[in-house]
């Protein structure tokens, strides 16, 4: 009987398909465990074997926990909204959820593109995937919930008292009763001091007004990541190199009117939160440093002959007296109001240029020095001493106030745009304020053993001593307070697409109102097309069913629209990470058409205890998912502080591209091993014509393209064209990849989930190379080996296992386990592969070993060991079949294999019982007629025995 993959993984399927055999319960006596993949956007490129590196991860981990006896969830869905189908909508001409469907379940699409479809891709790798609970961010049913849960943001405040969110009602009390000179909120700067008196007096629009400047979400104008191209605003993380990631496109920053998110009033609780998980510290770090935390003081400056100030947030007020100029943003609302009219045309040229780059663009770059003087001058504090006041940008807008107070003498990127500028009309000398430091050649940026002088009642003090004396100072004269502060910004939370979800929001006079969640979803609309309107409003301007009738509670015509009953809806949508920041929640009980998921289900699953997906999304995903988490908490929805227990970052897989060489200037290509002194252009060339020895298809080449249709070739002595190899990403413009579809074809799909974990520690980046993978493809076959044999079927017996046989599988249920347990998959399949080699050897077809390997195979090779299950005589699935128990007895040694030595030259071996004593030893080595030999009548001088360990004869 021969192990035919193809035939074995078929029928498996089938059977978990129709059986459920993966679908979880929403109340168990087993005890639950939670586990879950960062869930694809299904593109129409489909899967190539490195996005399923994780998901066979997370599967190993699930097949191994229900082998463990616990009620496994382990759903998958698809983050379906986003910019990439709209794009692709907007150059074929399709709808974005048609395409959006195609791509997931497969089909034609309207260009005739045969598309796989994730879900057959997905299916077709053996996942044990709950398919019952699947989402799709993009249905109205999924994104009721998400519009639901914005208007619980919109109806909360948050108390910095309490820490923690509540009902805007709540807020509304305390208005109507003491005003809000008491409130201790998270809210807009500047917020007016009103009395109780003067809030009944307000109209409901002066009070919504004022409200907005509270809510957790709110509208406000933001600086943004403007892409003309796309007609849309970016995030920080959609922007490379200062253009969009997607097209490639010039982004600039520009202010707009969006909806954002509180998720600055949470920064303390995220910063401790991360104290409670298991992520790696990698991640860690780098939400630390984009939430950003830093204690100093709130200092103002007032400007000269202006009746503005200048605030800034300093973590050195010990340094005020060092202040030798002040740094604006360009886009600081001042800098129009303080520039000179000699200066004015300078800077509004270095506003245009610098509008170019994105903030991370500007953040990254710490070489490029660029800034412009205003003309304008601030006040000292203090001394009342003139401060000139420049703008650079490295300075941003939505970090801090916007402006920095720079002191040359105590950090580094002051000290360098001092000396560029260095001359120049606006540029003072810098000021030393550190007694016996040398600033000379650079800034003395240490806290530590400072003493500070030049500096009026600060001389003499340390860093602590005089921050303290300084902050007490300012507060005395009124220009300055202690403050903590976060250089994480409120989350925009506006797009200008039509693919997302829409906003529950209508209009009146201007103000924003929501929709009762009762009559969600409020559903995307029809569109003619998907680009901006001729008079730049976003896509859903081109609706014409798009106003909301507050009487009939339903979407009507837009041109039905009077301001009276019927008023205009949003038309923005929301970001990609909307429906990804509480899509574990939907999970839990997928099918609620009433909530997001009913308490009892969220009380019984709790939380994710494990989480698996790329490092790339730190600080957009993982940080708006935390955020979100919290404050559904807060409302009494999330039964957890925290969504993710354990975090793992799979690494990627890369590619190995194929690269041919055209002569310059001709079409003739030189083989690899010739290319030498030549002057050539390397061209990335389809690896699919290429294999495992390198060897070029000519004939496939040639046929690919028209131009290469008369190419001629310089092949090496052996007749062969080889190409050469560098390991790149994996993508479609490097054809460099391969699919899972082609392996699993090939090879089938526990080849390829085995394969993937052997191919190195999980949290690392290794190239993919298909010419290895048919060792594992061997390996399996050998284990089919020890079932079956060719010609006369099963051939597994009864018979007692050996000493031998139990210490192979023993080993191995050691270390799967372990493996497991700590990620470590491709050890495990190094140990699959030494015990069956064992066992081979062994000549072992015992049951009582058999068994329990096709077990501990399971997770990996789900298909081969269900197939096996079911020949060795069971009619259940092996997937809940207990985890065999590792017995340490069968791993200790009764007996040692010696090296036996003559004057330490090892000659032969011999096996002992390991409780002999040293007499017993050299009593049966003396009496071997090896050694006799040896010796050839001659006597030792010398006979060394280590118990346990050598036996060497001397002289």
């Amino acid at each position: 009987m021969k192990y035919n993959p193809n035939e074995i993984e078929e029928k498996w399927q089938k059977y978990w398909a129709e059986n459920q055999t993966f679908a979880a319960k929403n109340n168990s006596e087993k005890p639950k465990h939670y586990v879950l993949d960062m869930f694809p956007y299904p593109s129409g490129a489909g899967l190539h074997v490195g996005h399923p590196l994780g998901y066979i991860a997370s599967d190993v981990y699930s097949r191994f926990k229900r082998h463990q006896g616990f009620n496994v969830l382990h759903p998958m869905g698809y983050d379906s909204f986003g910019l990439p189908a709209e794009q692709y909508a907007i150059q074929t001409g399709q709808r974005p959820e048609d395409t959006t469907r195609v791509n997931i379940d497969g089909g034609v699409d309207k260009e005739g593109k045969q598309i796989a479809g994730y879900r057959k891709q997905l299916d077709k790798i053996g996942f044990s995937f709950d398919w019952s609970r699947e989402v799709r961010t993009s249905n109205p049913d999924y994104y009721k919930h998400t519009q639901w849960i914005f208007i619980q943001l919109f109806n909360s405040w948050y108390c910095k008292k309490q820490g923690k969110a509540f009902e805007i009602s709540e807020l509304v009390k305390v208005f109507e009763e003491e005003g809000n000179v008491l409130v201790e909120a998270v809210c807009d700067d500047n917020v007016a001091i009103f009395t109780a008196a003067e809030w009944k007096s307000y109209s409901d629009d002066q009070k919504e007004k004022i409200l907005l400047q509270y809510r957790m979400t709110y509208l406000a104008e933001t600086e943004v990541n403007w892409c003309p191209g796309l007609g849309t605003v970016l995030a920080n993380d959609e922007i490379v190199n200062g253009v969009s990631e997607r097209g490639g496109y010039p982004v600039i920053r520009k202010k707009m009117t969006q909806w954002s998110m509180r998720i600055s009033a949470y920064a303390e609780r995220l910063l401790q939160g991360l104290n409670d998980i298991d992520w790696s510290e990698s991640i860690k770090e780098s939400q630390r440093n984009w939430i950003g935390k830093s204690v100093g003081a709130l200092v103002t400056f007032n400007v000269k002959d202006h009746k503005e100030v200048i605030e800034v947030f300093t973590t050195r007020p010990d340094t005020i007296f060092g202040v030798t100029f002040m740094t604006l943003a360009p886009e600081h609302p001042l800098v129009a109001e303080i520039t000179t009219p000699e200066q004015k045309t300078a800077v509004e040229e270095y506003i245009e240029k610098t509008a170019k780059r994105s903030e991370r663009e500007r953040m990254a770059d710490v070489k490029t020095i660029s800034g412009v003087f205003t003309g304008a001058y601030a006040e000292h504090p203090f001394t009342k001493e003139p401060i000139p006041v420049w703008i650079g940008d490295y300075v941003l807008a939505g970090y801090g106030t916007g402006a920095v107070m720079a002191v040359p003498c105590g950090d580094e990127r002051d000290y360098a745009f001092t000396n560029f500028f260095k001359g120049q009309s606006g540029m003072p000398e810098i000021k030393n304020i550190f007694a016996n430091v040398d600033i000379s050649q650079a800034a003395y940026g240490s806290k530590d053993n400072i003493e500070i002088a030049n500096s009026d009642f600060l001389n003499g003090l340390n860093y602590k001593t005089a921050t303290q004396k300084a902050i007490a100072e300012l507060e005395k004269i009124g220009q300055g307070t202690g403050k903590t502060n976060y250089r994480l910004r409120d989350a925009v939370f506006s797009r200008q697409r039509y693919w997302g979800e829409p906003f529950p929001v209508y209009y009146v006079n201007g103000l924003p109102k929501m929709i009762d969640a009762q009559h969600l979803p409020i559903i995307l609309p029809e569109v003619e097309k998907y680009l901006p309107t001729e008079d730049g409003l976003p896509p859903l301007g081109n609706a014409t069913v798009w106003a909301w009738d507050t009487k009939n509670n339903k979407v009507v015509n837009t041109d039905l629209v009077d301001h009276v009953t019927i008023f205009p809806l949003e038309l923005n949508t929301m970001p990609g990470w909307a429906g990804s920041s509480w899509y574990w929640m939907r999970y839990m009980d997928a099918h609620n058409e009433t909530e997001l998921a009913s308490k009892e289900a969220l009380a019984y699953w709790e939380s994710v205890d494990l989480y698996i997906g790329g490092s790339e999304h730190a600080t957009g995903h993982l940080l708006y998912s935390r955020f979100w988490n919290k404050f559904l908490k807060d409302k009494g929805f999330a039964p957890t502080e925290e969504p993710f227990k354990k975090l793992i970052n799979q690494g990627m897989i890369l590619g190995t591209t194929a690269y041919v060489y055209r002569l310059e200037g001709t079409n003739t290509f030189v083989s690899k091993n010739k290319i030498e002194g030549q002057n050539v252009q390397p061209i990335r060339v389809d690896v699919h014509f290429v294999n495992s020895s390198d060897e070029l298809n000519i004939e496939k080449f040639k046929a690919w393209r028209e131009d290469f249709n008369t190419a001629e070739f310089i092949f090496d002595e052996n007749g062969k064209y080889i190409v050469g190899r560098e390991v790149e990403k994996m993508s479609k413009s490097y054809y460099n990849v391969v699919t899972p579809d082609d392996i699993c074809n090939e090879y089938g799909a526990d080849t390829l989930r085995l394969y993937e974990m052997f191919l190195g520690p999980l949290e690392q980046a290794k190239p993919w190379n298909t010419a290895g993978i048919s060792g594992v493809f061997g390996f399996l076959k050998k284990l089919w080996r020890l079932y079956f044999d060719e010609n006369n079927g099963l051939i597994v017996n009864n018979d007692e296992p050996t000493k031998d046989n139990l210490k192979s599988l023993h080993k191995t249920i050691k270390k799967v386990a372990e493996d497991i347990e700590s990620f470590s998959f491709n050890t495990s399949v190094s140990q699959f592969m030494i015990c069956v080699n064992e066992l081979s050897t062994q000549n072992c077809h015992s049951r009582a070993i058999l068994e329990p390997l096709a077990i501990l195979v399971s997770p990996y090779a789900p298909h081969i060991a269900e197939e096996l299950w079911s020949q060795l005589g069971h009619s259940t699935s092996i997937s809940e079949v207990s985890f065999p128990v590792f017995e340490a007895k069968h791993l200790v040694e009764t007996n040692k294999e010696y090296p036996v030595s003559f004057n330490g030259k090892m000659r032969f071996t011999i096996e002992l019982p390991l409780d002999l004593t040293k007499e017993q030893i050299e009593e049966i080595i003396m009496k071997d007629e090896r050694t006799l030999k040896q010796l050839d009548g001659k006597t030792p001088n010398k006979v060394i025995i280590v118990p346990g360990k050598i036996i060497n004869l001397v002289g």
